[in-house]
């Protein structure tokens, strides 16, 4: 287990107030609950991550912290973890994929948008499920192969 799991493991059982929820309990929760849920739990280990890597100014890791929530950078990293999802997980995110009622912002294509929205509807489902290995591993994966988010790919950038 590399340092890096250890650390999102720590903070993601940290952060359960209650016992985890059943498969059926979890997935009673619309598409877009769970993506409202999961964005804020990939947030905190976006955060959590970049923090741990370097002590920067404020401004630098939330300029960095941004491109990694933003949905082009999490369409890519959905793609990125597909292959390796259960079919129940690859239901989640298809689920909130194709949710109805979705707006699409200007900074983001509708398929990217609606994949970043299936993205953090899995994370969501996770975590209510208490899945936090899980999450700490699919974290990993899109930490270590997704291409670095564009304000993290120029570190010489004036902030």
């Amino acid at each position: 287990m590399r340092s890096t799991d250890l650390n999102l493991n720590m903070l993601t059982e940290n952060l359960r107030a209650d016992a985890p929820l059943s498969e059926q309990e979890a997935r009673q929760y619309s598409p877009l609950a769970l993506a409202f849920l999961g964005d804020s739990v990939y947030e905190v280990m976006v955060r959590e991550q970049l923090l741990r890597e370097a002590n920067r100014p404020a401004k630098q890791l939330h300029n960095a912290s941004v491109a990694h929530v933003r949905a082009p950078y999490q369409a890519a990293a959905a793609a990125r973890i597909a292959p390796l999802l259960t079919e129940e997980e690859a239901d989640i995110l298809r689920r909130g994929r194709n949710a109805s009622g979705i707006s699409v912002p200007k900074s983001a294509t509708p398929a990217e948008y609606r994949t970043a929205t299936g993205f953090e509807a899995l994370f969501g489902y996770l975590y209510l499920r208490g899945e936090t290995g899980r999450l700490a591993a699919l974290f990993s994966v899109i930490w270590e192969e997704t291409p670095k988010a564009p304000a993290e790919a120029e570190p010489n950038e004036s902030i």
